[in-house]
This record gives C-alpha cells, structure tokens and sequence, in this order.
C-alpha cells in the first residue's frame, strides 16, 4: 500500500531519499521562500511552477573561482536579455538580483563553485496558459564547480557530428529551460562515444554544441566563430574573442572573425577549439571519428586558454568578489 505523506512524516519521507550526490549541492536561494537554504532536501521547485511542467523559465550558469564570480555582469545582462524576449515580469532590479546572488553564495561557504540562476514563470495551474501563473519566482543554486576539461583530459576533446535539428533562431539565441535539443545533443555524445557534438543548420552552417560554442583556426591564422544569428551568444566564446582581439600577434592570429563556417572548413582547420563556462578553452583532438594533431603547447588553443584562465584567476575587472 502507498503511504500517505503528511507534515506529520514529510520530512523523514524526505530523509529516506537523501543521495550520495546531494553532498555537491551546496546553498539554494528560493523567491517563494524568500531565504536560503543548505539542505539539498529542501531544495525544491513546486510542481505546478511552469518551469517544470513547460519548460517555461530562463536560467544562466556561471562559476565563482577564488572567492569571485566570474563575468557576472554579462551573465546577468544576457539573462536579463532572455527574460525580455519571452515577455517576463521581472520583480528583480539586476542590481538586486546580483546582489541575491551574492549573498547565496556566500551562504554555500566555498570560494570555488558553480552558480545557476533561474527565473520562472511561476506557479499557478498545469495549463500552457503563462497567465495562470501568480508571478514570476527567482531560484539560485550553488554547487560544485567542475575542473575544466583540460584538465581532466589533457589530451584534448573528441568531437561528432550532432543530427538533432538545429533551433530555429529565436530560441537559438534565448537562454531558456526549455532545453531537450541540449539534452538529445548530450545524449548523442555519450551514444556515440565522443566528448562533445556540433550542430548544422540546414544550410550546412555550424551552429552549437549542447552547452558549447565551438570555432576552428584556419591554415592561415584566422580564428573564427559562427555568427550570433542561430546560435546563444556565449559569455565565454565572446570573452575569448575579446582576448584573442587584444593578443592578436602575440599568439599568432591574422584575424578574429564571427562569420558563417562549413562542415568542409571545419574538417580542415588547424585547430578545432570548443569554449564553454566549464569546459574553458578545450582543444579537439579528433573531429568525426578524424584525428586531429594533438594540443601542444604553444598553440594557439592553449594560449587562449591560458588567457583564459588567467582573465578569470587575475581580471579584477570583471571579478565580482563574495
């Protein structure tokens, strides 16, 4: 017989259902609470909320590494973004969402972790109806932050080949929670036994990976991007392009564009570079089942990821401190 849970034993219902993993999930911040807390058991999101029964919600991740969050105005000016173009009602000032942010931040105690933002449209009926919903809630959670993957696998990243059709160019450029593109795509690698895959559009142009933006260095140095047109314009693929735009010479570039890359291009390419908020700079050691040379210092993935990583260690700047 099912057992009926009540205030009475909600919470040893609860308990019973604490897992190993809970232990990475350090502090949530909930709207509808209005606090903070530090059980993973009570990080919850109500049923009928949109975002989970819709997908109706945005969200942005980033990561806080010594004692700083990382870019936080472009995440939160992106979100802030997103929010607009599917018509939210904020109640939050970015101001007082990042300071929000902060302050749950600081509640997980850890100088190095991750931190995902959402914003929902609410609770209030199981209908697709966004004006069932009360208003829109706001949850922050802390977690643990991920080695990038070079360091993990220092000798670089396989990629394939995605088949899931690419997002029209809307939602391409929303940060939304509605992402089972983003889940098949993932779903895809692991099937296939690779690190990452990369979309095409109809046209044959390359679009995105599940969480990635992926660009390529051609024989002549030119280090290039897909266009923002159908793809999420990524903080870190445009903080890469910045710093790769101030140290052109210095590591070997002839030029730095956004432009439209084919599958031919990318098959011959010096370099194949995958950016991401955690995968940082990564350099493709194999492309559709390919070998590609392996990355080597000096080259010019690893110089920007270099850059990279020090813009995120040392850029005060662009460092939010806790």
């Amino acid at each position: 017989m099912t057992e009926v849970i009540s205030r009475d034993n909600y919470f040893d219902a609860l308990e019973r259902g604490r897992k190993e993993y809970h232990s990475a999930y350090y502090a949530m911040y909930s709207s509808l609470l209005g606090g903070v807390t530090m059980d993973p058991l009570l990080m919850q999101v109500p049923v009928d909320d949109h975002v989970v029964h819709r997908g109706d919600g945005v969200f942005e991740t980033f990561k806080c590494v010594g004692g700083a969050v990382y870019n936080l105005r472009a995440h939160l000016d992106r979100f802030a973004k997103s929010a607009h173009l599917l018509d939210f009602a904020m109640r939050w000032s970015i101001e007082e969402i990042q300071d929000l942010v902060l302050a749950t931040a600081r509640a997980a105690g850890k100088s190095d972790c991750a931190v995902r933002l959402m914003l929902s449209r609410g609770p209030g009926s199981f209908s697709v109806n966004p004006y069932d919903c009360d208003g829109p809630q706001l949850y922050i959670i802390v977690s643990k932050l991920k080695d990038g993957f070079m360091i993990l696998h220092p000798e670089g990243a396989s990629l394939g080949i995605s088949k899931v059709s690419a997002k029209l160019s809307f939602f391409a450029r929303v940060k939304n929670c509605n992402y089972l593109p983003n889940v098949l795509m993932k779903k895809e690698s692991v099937d296939m036994g690779v690190d990452f895959v990369v979309g095409f559009d109809s046209r044959g142009i390359m679009t995105e990976g599940a969480c990635e933006n992926v660009g390529l260095v051609t024989p002549g140095g030119e280090l290039a991007f897909p266009t923002l047109d159908g793809i999420l314009c990524g903080t870190t693929m445009m903080r890469v392009v910045e710093l790769a735009e101030a140290n052109m010479a210095e590591i070997g570039l002839s030029s730095v564009n956004l432009r439209d890359i084919t599958q031919r291009e990318l098959r011959d390419a010096a370099e194949i570079i995958i950016v991401g908020t955690t995968p940082n700079v990564t350099a493709v050691r194999e492309f559709d089942r390919k070998s590609l040379p392996a990355p080597i210092p000096g080259s010019i993935t690893s110089q920007l990821n270099e850059l990279l990583l020090s813009d995120i260690e040392l850029n005060s700047h662009i460092r939010t401190m806790l």
